[in-house]
């Protein structure tokens, strides 16, 4: 017989897992698409190494900044990133990505750690919410980040998410092919 508590976190890990690939994969589409994200990932150096991921060896997603600001994905990145936040439990990543806690309320329970420049982090996490503020629906935006942004018109919010999603779904479809 299966107990419920073997089940819980089985059930967290894939979701988890789900959620860490899509929000990657989220992320470096976002920045083809919105002014605001492509501005803030212009403020990272070049070459610059970025990783999410849950502690110890849970789901995580590799990203990089290519010469011309643009973000990548890194499937097999071995070494060590520039800059890795990193949540300290599966159930605390499962709390922020089933959008029960933002990732700023995260931080502030000390649920998530920063290794490398802290700036850089800060600005991340700006991109994740303005990503998060367009793909999600207003009302679970509004429980994931710390404020939605006031001039994001409904319009502005579907043509953007669309082609987020697009962008996405063709992702897996290369991966798949």
């Amino acid at each position: 017989m299966i107990s419920t508590k073997n089940v819980k976190p089985t059930l967290q890990q894939a979701y988890v897992a789900l959620m860490m690939d899509v929000i990657g994969r989220g992320l470096v589409m976002a920045s083809q698409v919105d002014d605001e994200i492509k501005q803030e990932v212009a403020g990272f150096p070049a070459g610059l190494v970025f990783s999410m991921k849950v502690f110890p060896n849970g789901s995580r997603f590799v990203a990089k900044v290519q010469d011309d600001h643009s973000l990548k994905l890194l499937k097999d990145f071995n070494g060590k990133p520039d800059l890795t936040v990193t949540f300290k439990h599966l159930s605390h990543a499962f709390l922020v990505f089933s959008f029960q806690e933002g990732t700023a309320r995260a931080f502030a329970n000390d649920r998530m750690v920063v290794n490398g420049d802290v700036s850089y982090a800060i600005r991340l996490v700006r991109c994740l919410n303005k990503m998060e503020a367009l793909i999600l629906p207003k009302l679970v935006a509004n429980l994931a980040v710390k404020a939605y942004p006031q001039d994001l018109s409904f319009k502005d919010k579907l043509t953007t998410a669309t082609n987020i999603y697009l962008k996405v779904a063709q992702s897996y479809l290369k991966r798949s092919a």
